[in-house]
């Protein structure tokens, strides 16, 4: 079944952009889709659209993109390997909906979703404008440059110092594969957070997609890697 779930119209006149955002294990679209509140004021023709993993965690009212046991970076690569293919066909309607090219989507997740993201977004022919993704991890290889269609998006990633769930290490090791590969990677960890999303992170990332969408964040040379301190 093709994925649903809330979606948001830009504050003013028609949607330029598309910002699709990708929930962790065990939540819903319901629970991302109030970020767009965070980044209307900079990005008012913008539209937003959070979608519902498509299969209910076990004994609880949230879902997931896929199983997870424990984090493994061989089982997560299974994982968005299997979930990948939905993920992007519900891009696709999404832009398809709204009248927009390709590259002016971005993708920004969280957890699990932020796996997703990275896995999906990397491996579209037209590469999103930028990639958000929060208290995530690259989840297996980084695509050929076949799958990508050449420069991949810039990214952003953020962290929590104290997160139990996906260490901090899985953030500097997914910036500095990213940036070996060619793309453009900003980075922030939050201090004293746990697995989850900071005040100064919302604020970086409502940046970045404003920088992205208005094509400023193009990278100028193969293996740029800009690393932000928090």
């Amino acid at each position: 079944m093709p994925l649903t779930g809330p979606t948001l119209a830009p504050a003013r006149g028609p949607a330029t952009h598309l910002v699709v955002l990708v929930h962790g294990y065990g939540a819903d679209g319901q629970d991302l889709i109030g970020l767009a509140n965070h980044w209307q004021g900079l990005l008012p023709t913008v539209a937003f659209a959070a979608p519902n993993a498509p299969t209910p965690v076990p004994g609880s009212p949230g879902f997931q993109w896929f199983p997870i046991s424990r984090i493994d970076p061989h089982e997560m690569q299974k994982g968005v390997e299997v979930a990948g293919p939905q993920l992007d066909e519900y891009l696709d309607g999404e832009l398809a909906r709204l009248g927009l090219p390709p590259e002016n989507l971005a993708l920004v997740g969280f957890s699990q979703g932020t796996m997703l993201s990275l896995h999906v977004g990397l491996r579209r022919k037209v590469q999103p404008a930028a990639i958000v993704g929060f208290s995530g991890m690259l989840a297996g290889a980084l695509p050929q440059s076949s799958e990508s269609g050449g420069e991949l998006a810039p990214i952003l990633l953020t962290h929590g110092e104290s997160d139990q769930v996906i260490p901090p290490q899985a953030m500097f090791l997914a910036a500095t594969q990213l940036g070996a590969a060619g793309a453009r990677v900003q980075w922030h960890l939050a201090r004293g957070m746990g697995h989850g999303i900071d005040p100064e992170g919302l604020s970086l990332a409502g940046n970045f997609l404003d920088l992205a969408f208005r094509g400023l964040l193009k990278s100028h040379g193969p293996g740029t890697c800009v690393l932000k301190p928090s």
